[in-house]
């Protein structure tokens, strides 16, 4: 019998991180998510970052209906999903991106708008700043997706792998056997990682599986439960070939634009310099102010922009990099200031060629 092997997730590699000892040069040697569409690795993960739909000009309609403000929105998101992989986009990001416009969903402004009709010149300028807006919160907040299209079910080198430990996984009473109900268990097991989308996301996946008399109570054997799945793989595969399915994964990439927009506005950046000031007051004198400030980010950096140090060991030498050449203790309060404003502008220049990708899920 096969020994159980956990499955990682196609984010583990992610925390890795070479240093670099050039001088002068950026510490690490990582992801760099500047490119719209970078896949990678080998299960096709994708970066949306809004860089394709800064060149998407949309013309009007010809069409003689009302052009409404609901209708120019409906017309924005339409065409912004088309450029990105045909993903409907989530609601979070539309209503985010609203609220850059000023047109909260919750606001009478947002609703008067939307009953608005609009002449074409003005038409045409909230179409492109809706999908501007659109592109902004994906740069300030991208999104990992895969897309899936069946081809990475069709290996079947690996498929008698697969099948067993899938099986092994399956039977958790170790008694060879497992019910042709648990087919279903075995695709969610496999899950996006593997190629197989969520049912939410592809409903056709139940008809896939009645079609192979998956119901029942009737005992599969290891053997009878990998020729059942091939079909079943292949079906699916055959599926997603003709309709490809693109999936959200739950990480968040912290790329530095939030910390930016901190460095840039004097009186957000004074407020925290000033919080950190009096955490250095409240410490002991002899404590350099290295630690200090480490400590103050460390404990509400998430609110700044800054990844939470638990997120994986890539946050740790971030950490350690950026406070490599530290000063230490600094006896004026200007001195502080300048110190401080440093190590945040180097954590926004690190994330900014580096980004970190935080796993929602932990």
């Amino acid at each position: 019998k096969a020994k159980k092997k956990k499955r990682g997730t196609a984010f583990e590699s992610l925390s890795v991180i070479k240093l670099s000892t050039t001088p002068r040069k950026p510490v690490f040697s990582f992801f760099k998510t500047s490119v719209v569409f970078k896949t990678m690795s080998d299960g096709g993960i994708t970066v949306l970052d809004g860089t394709q739909l800064r060149s998407l000009h949309v013309s009007l309609p010809t069409a003689a209906a009302p052009l409404t403000g609901a209708r120019l929105l409906d017309l924005a998101e339409s065409s912004a999903s088309q450029s990105l992989l045909g993903l409907s986009l989530p609601q979070t990001l539309k209503s985010s991106a609203l609220s850059r416009l000023h047109l909260n969903d919750d606001d009478n402004a947002a609703v008067t708008f939307r009953q608005t009709e609009l002449d074409p010149e003005a038409a045409l300028k909230t179409l492109n700043d809706y999908i501007a807006a659109i592109a902004d919160e994906l740069h300030d907040n991208p999104m990992v997706v895969s897309i899936l299209d069946g081809s990475g079910l069709r290996d079947e080198d690996d498929f008698a792998m697969i099948a067993e430990s899938l099986f092994t996984d399956l039977d958790t009473e170790d008694k060879g056997k497992i019910s042709k109900t648990q087919m279903k268990n075995a695709l969610h097991h496999m899950g996006v990682e593997m190629g197989v989308p969520p049912v939410e996301d592809f409903p056709l996946l139940n008809d896939i599986l009645k079609k192979h008399g998956v119901e029942g109570e009737a005992e599969l054997g290891q053997s009878q439960f990998a020729e059942l799945l091939l079909p079943i793989l292949q079906d699916v595969a055959d599926a997603l070939a003709e309709n490809h399915v693109v999936v959200i994964h739950k990480v968040k990439i912290v790329n530095g634009s939030v910390l930016r927009k901190l460095l840039a506005n004097e009186n957000r950046l004074n407020d925290v310099i000033g919080k950190m000031l009096q955490e250095k007051r409240s410490r002991n004198n002899n404590q350099e102010s290295a630690q200090i400030v480490r400590d103050f980010l460390q404990t509400n950096g998430k609110e700044l922009g800054l990844p939470p140090p638990e997120a994986n060991e890539a946050v740790n030498l971030l950490y350690d990099a950026v406070f490599a050449d530290s000063r230490g203790a600094l006896e004026k309060d200007e001195e502080y200031r300048e110190f401080t404003k440093e190590i945040l502008e180097k954590f926004a220049e690190q994330l900014d060629l580096n980004p970190v990708y935080c796993d929602l899920d932990n």
